[in-house]
């Protein structure tokens, strides 16, 4: 009987490029055409070629798996502990992680069937009985998670990370794309299996936008930023993509272990881009642990596990397994969830594929840019750095602390307004929502004019940002309770409708304060070199 091959054991996204998901802790989720395998290999070239529906290279279905067999070189090595399973097909992942040493735990996989029956349904962790909060579920044997210290071996890790060419989530995708092609051959195919059957959908069963057409971004994400966020990441995966050939060739053990399958020759754009953002999904970021072992993953880790984001349960090493324990009671057949990071919806939706109603972290990002053509911009330089602030600054305005944000970003914007050079100093000393018509003296000019001039442009630009989007708050409440809306609609309009609901209390905060100026005639007197916003 034949080993499992797949990792030689005895090498046992914040990532380094833009196409790293962030978080404090975890990083880890209908088309018509699911059961069509993801890879075809033509016999006469031995080229990968995607089929009509690109799926996870690391999602391919048993077909697409044994194809591969036949035409990938042997395996160069195999599992040193155990013996490969007979009929690796017919194993569930949970049994197999028990033949490989996964003690007694107190979870199960369930399935759920997705949007209707309309989609191939997915497995979720739940508590096989009930349990009580502080107690452990799950005790992973760390011969079972997925690390670049199993990657890479003994390579010097941090220096192959610190070079810029090589992320954590390429490097696991490549080597699990190279895994997929070993099919059954591969040790850890029981795992790869369960991710084809995810097919990279989050505990919504809804694939990241990174996935999604451009016409779906046009079409689900007019007036919203997420669009911008998504061809950003986008174009970050292409920079991972052009350096995986130097990668493969940096990490020797990766060389070792397949010497001709140079990546890019052997996997498309759009398989790694694919195979990139499964990964990202189901990537955990481990806390007290060295730089190769930080990022793993982790069978029955999420996206089995589910996220919320005011959760505390965190998946931990202990010793040689990476435990779980809950931070709340569960029913037998309940879901279990882990916390997600202090994350905003829009990389939850970028990363995982959903929208947490309850998180704290939601935010919207303003940029204000002093004008560079002011003829006072050098002082107006210095007067912002002396307060920790940049020529351009970036305020986050986070959902229920929009007022906080505004009395932090206006004496900037009453800074950037100003003509006169003797009161530049005296207007981030001012305090309150107004400024002041004097302070320590000096008369400021900038008082009800100057004041004007700041809230009006902030009125005008948050206005017309919320005037980009299609639908109103009240339409997009109208939609939510539409049953036969389009899963990646819903939650395109579940994110939306929070930044429309930021941007509507940054509205009724600028009011309040324009209602606190002096009822006269005065009339905003905008300057020649107002700040830039964006």
């Amino acid at each position: 009987m034949r080993q499992a091959g797949g990792l030689c054991f005895c090498h046992p996204l914040n990532l380094t490029s833009a196409t790293a998901p962030s978080s404090h802790q975890h990083h880890h989720h209908h088309p018509t055409s699911l059961h069509k395998p993801f890879l075809k290999l033509s016999r006469k070239t031995h080229e990968v070629r995607p089929t009509a529906w690109l799926q996870h290279v690391c999602c391919a279905g048993p077909a697409a798996v044994d194809s591969y067999k036949h035409e990938a070189h042997p395996p160069p090595h195999h599992h040193p502990h155990h013996h490969h399973q007979m009929h690796a097909e017919d194993i569930d992942l949970l049994q197999w992680m028990h033949n490989q040493g996964l003690p007694p735990c107190k979870i199960q996989l369930k399935e759920w069937i997705t949007h209707n029956g309309m989609g191939k349904p997915i497995h979720y962790v739940a508590a096989s009985q009930d349990v009580h909060a502080g107690e452990l579920v799950l005790s992973v044997p760390w011969a079972l998670v997925v690390t670049l210290e199993r990657v890479l071996g003994n390579e010097t890790i941090a220096e192959l990370l610190t070079t810029n060419k090589l992320s954590e989530l390429a490097c696991l995708a490549l080597y699990l794309m190279y895994e997929k092609k070993r099919g059954t051959e591969s040790f850890w195919y029981p795992f790869i299996r369960e991710l084809d059957r995810q097919r990279g959908r989050g505990q919504v069963a809804v694939e990241s936008p990174l996935l999604w057409s451009s016409e779906e971004l046009n079409d689900y994400f007019t007036g919203s930023p997420m669009k911008d966020i998504v061809l950003e990441r986008l174009e970050g995966i292409k920079r991972e993509y052009e350096e995986l050939d130097t990668v493969w060739f940096m990490a020797g053990s990766l060389f070792k272990q397949y010497p001709y399958d140079i990546p890019t020759e052997a996997f498309s754009f759009k398989i790694f881009k694919q195979a990139f953002v499964a990964v990202q999904s189901c990537v955990v970021h481990l806390q007290g642990v060295s730089l190769a072992r930080r990022f793993a993953l982790i069978p029955l880790g999420p996206p089995l596990l589910g996220y919320k984001s005011n959760c505390k349960a965190m998946l931990k090493v202990m010793g040689d397994h990476v435990q779980l324990e809950v931070d709340r009671p569960y029913k037998a057949g309940e879901p279990i969830v882990v916390w997600c990071g202090p994350q905003p919806n829009s990389r939850l939706l970028l990363n995982y594929g959903f929208v947490d109603e309850d998180n704290p972290h939601d935010r919207l990002s303003v940029e204000a840019a002093l004008n560079t053509k002011d003829p006072l911009y050098q002082a107006k330089r210095t007067i912002v750095q002396r307060h920790n602030k940049f020529t351009i600054q970036t305020f986050q305005f986070y959902k229920g602390k929009e007022q906080e944000t505004l009395l932090d970003m206006l004496p900037y914007l009453r800074l950037a307004h100003l003509s006169d050079l003797e009161v530049l100093d005296s207007v981030f000393a001012a305090e309150g929502p107004v400024c002041p018509s004097t302070f320590e003296g000096l008369k400021l000019q900038a008082s009800s004019c100057n004041e004007r001039a700041v809230l009006e442009q902030l009125s005008d630009y948050f206005t017309n940002r919320l005037a980009g989007y299609r639908t109103s708050l009240t339409e997009d409440e109208s939609l939510l309770k539409d049953m036969h809306i389009s899963p990646k609609k819903r939650v395109a309009t579940q994110l939306m409708r929070i930044e429309k609901e930021i941007l509507v209390r940054t509205l009724e905060e600028i009011q309040k304060f324009q209602d606190q100026l002096p009822n006269d005639t005065v009339s905003p007197c905008r300057g020649p070199y107002v700040p830039k916003l964006k």
